[in-house]
């Protein structure tokens, strides 16, 4: 595991808070409350990592858990992917966000291409949201209302100029998606990672706590750069701990990849 008493940080770039959130909500039912203020914050933060063996580097990330692939062969990747069931959070009085996705980019670029859920608690209820992002192009959209439970497939790939994030909930119809999207004109997308991320967002206050959440089983990952598609440990793959900022303790934890590299579990373990 990564050690959470470092000192320095690495930078990718000058950190940017996202104060608002973009809400292109379809449905929510009366007793739900919208999403409040998250946006994001980048780059994730990497306490300096340590690789532990020939093709693993553990990292801790102030906002992230999970696993990435990075570039340090020269990949560019085409398409990231993977399933999961919706995990429940468990709420207080407290308002907390915690977010599932796949994508590309973000690890160590100031770009993100993203499709996931959105789980909160706001006044001590529980709500679910389907979502797709294109930062800093276009901050979260929300897409539709989930349910803890539901069976989420969720993908993101580049062809011909644009990306495609597409969501399918087969539990909840209505809450799938399907958008083609560009990049901005600056900065650009560099496709340099593939990712499968638990995170906790940022608003206007600064970054939410991480909402209590059930173990997030993540499976069928699936990453294509160039001719070659795998599984997350086909290429140099990333371990990400999500720690506090004081770097003392982890907020959420993974599990080893499992044999066939294309699965592994989140927990939580603190709010902030």
């Amino acid at each position: 595991m990564p050690s959470f008493a470092r000192t320095s940080l690495v930078w990718a770039a000058a950190m940017t808070l996202v104060s608002s959130i973009a809400v292109g909500l379809v449905s929510v039912a009366p007793a739900q409350a919208a999403p409040t203020g998250a946006g994001r914050t980048h780059p994730i933060m990497l306490v300096p990592g340590e690789r532990i063996q020939s093709d693993l580097t553990q990292y801790a990330s102030y906002i992230w858990g999970g696993y990435a692939d990075d570039n340090t062969s020269g990949n560019t990747y085409t398409s990231a992917s993977g399933s999961w069931v919706e995990p429940s959070v468990k709420c207080n009085s407290e308002d907390r966000v915690t977010i599932f996705w796949v994508g590309l980019d973000g690890l160590t670029s100031n770009t993100v291409e993203q499709a996931g859920t959105y789980a909160q608690c706001f006044q001590g209820t529980a709500s679910y949201y389907t979502w797709w992002e294109m930062y800093p192009t276009t901050n979260i959209q929300i897409v539709g209302t989930a349910k803890a439970g539901d069976h989420i497939a969720a993908s993101v790939s580049f062809a011909g100029g644009k990306f495609t994030l597409k969501l399918t909930d087969s539990t909840t119809t209505a809450a799938s998606f399907s958008t083609k999207q560009a990049c901005g004109s600056s900065p650009k997308c560099s496709r340099s990672s593939a990712d499968w991320i638990v995170e906790r967002p940022s608003g206007a206050t600064g970054v939410f706590p991480l909402a209590q959440f059930a173990p997030w089983k993540l499976t069928g990952a699936s990453v294509t750069s160039g001719s070659t598609t795998g599984t997350i440990k086909t290429f140099p793959d990333d371990q990400v701990t999500m720690v506090d900022t004081t770097q003392t303790y982890p907020l959420a934890t993974d599990s080893a990849l499992n044999a066939a590299g294309n699965s592994f579990t989140a927990t939580w373990k603190n709010s902030y």
